[in-house]
């Protein structure tokens, strides 16, 4: 049998693993990767697949390295992912309350902005020297012995 990327096949389930299963395609063996089981989230691969089983697939992608990779969501004649019951819907960006912003104060003139950052800067300056000049005992810089 020939395979060709994108040809849909049946194979037989022969191994099952937490990241996928392996289908044997009549003496060729190939891998459906746990994203591809099935068109909803798969938690676990024995709860889709059991080993002997008889699925068709789709050819993903066949390796320089002789590795297949199928997909089984892929081969489906109907792929619309359903949403499981009780779970929420997805995300949706553009219907995202944004909260009320802190109530407006009267604005401050730049001058007066100014001068605050200005007084609080000083005041860091200041105490950053009087640390540094605190530590200055333990940690004066020294020219390198010769």
């Amino acid at each position: 049998m020939q395979l060709e990327v994108g040809k849909i096949l049946e194979g037989k389930v022969t191994g099952i693993t937490k990241f996928g299963a392996f289908i044997d395609l009549g003496g060729t063996t190939g891998m459906v990767h746990i994203s591809e089981v099935a068109p909803t989230y798969v938690k676990e691969i024995s709860d889709h697949l059991k080993e002997g089983e008889t699925v068709k697939v789709k050819v993903l992608k066949i390796g320089e390295d002789g590795k297949i990779s199928l997909s089984i969501k892929q081969a489906m004649d109907n792929v619309s992912p359903r949403r499981p019951q009780g779970k929420r819907p997805p995300y949706d960006r553009d219907s995202r309350q944004i909260p009320n912003p802190a109530p407006k104060t009267p604005e401050a003139s730049f001058e007066e902005m100014m001068s605050k950052f200005k007084q609080a800067s000083e005041e860091k300056m200041s105490d950053l020297k009087r640390i540094m000049d605190g530590k200055h005992g333990s940690y004066s810089k020294r020219s390198p012995r010769s």
